[in-house]
């Protein structure tokens, strides 16, 4: 069976100290035990997180990690070093980190492929933006994105993959996909998964929908058949948001 997920993707939000207390309070919050509920501070908050959440069913991931296990590469952050502290999720393809970055689908292989051997588990994000959608590429993209990303990938692997499918132009805007829309795609995703690796490795896949749900429209999203949850980012930063959101499932 397949895992219910959502994520809070916290991105350059949030001191030590605040991070701390939302910690403290999604704690405090009576949240759906049957989800699992994972927070991604930024990295210098990592270790606190760890800390702070520990038996209390909260688990931590990184927002994003380099390709490589160690060298000269000023500023980043290797998966050794995530598991050193406890870290063993990672974030990666977040289409900031595409957009602002220039991460390519080949750089994000190279990435995916370091986490999986390093035994990080991994949400992969990826989704088209507003412009592929008007003129109906939407699929090729997210076909494209998938193909050279992860499907080098050994089947064996795919245990360590959950999907993170993210309509750019659904991404802080206040514009969400339609649950149809959703589901379309959610759909689209797993029949590719199949076509290339079997219908196993497509119905045991966990793929959350990322753009802007909230708990308005939470609950909605969540029961289309291939929803498997959210990553979720500003209503991440809310303690009774982000728990009515992981309350969304039935």
């Amino acid at each position: 069976m397949r895992k219910q997920i959502v994520a809070g993707n916290w991105k350059m939000n949030k001191t030590e100290s605040e991070s701390i207390r939302l910690i403290d309070e999604i704690k405090a919050q009576k949240l759906n035990e049957n989800v699992n509920v994972f927070i991604a501070p930024t990295f210098v908050n990592l270790a606190s997180a760890v800390k702070s959440t520990k038996d209390s069913g909260i688990q931590v991931a990184a927002q994003n990690m380099h390709q490589s296990s160690s060298g000269a590469y000023t500023g980043e952050i290797s998966a050794g070093m995530l598991l050193d502290i406890g870290v063993n999720h990672v974030i990666l393809g977040h289409s900031e980190r595409r957009a602002y970055f220039g991460e390519t689908d080949q750089l994000l292989n190279e990435k995916v492929q370091a986490a999986s051997d390093a035994g990080l588990q991994i949400i992969f994000c990826f989704g088209e933006e507003l412009d592929d959608r008007k003129s109906g590429a939407h699929f090729n993209i997210v076909k494209q994105q998938l193909s050279t990303a992860l499907f080098d990938l050994d089947k064996s692997q795919w245990s360590q993959i959950v999907l993170a499918y993210e309509p750019v132009w659904a991404i802080g805007t206040g514009e969400t996909a339609s649950p149809a829309q959703a589901q379309e795609m959610h759909a689209f995703i797993r029949t590719l998964i199949e076509d290339h690796y079997d219908s196993a490795c497509a119905d045991g896949v966990s793929i959350l929908y990322g753009g802007s749900v909230k708990p308005a429209n939470a609950d909605e999203i969540f029961a289309q058949t291939d929803v498997d949850g959210g990553l979720i980012g500003g209503a991440s930063l809310q303690a009774a948001d982000f728990a009515a959101i992981v309350n969304g499932f039935e």
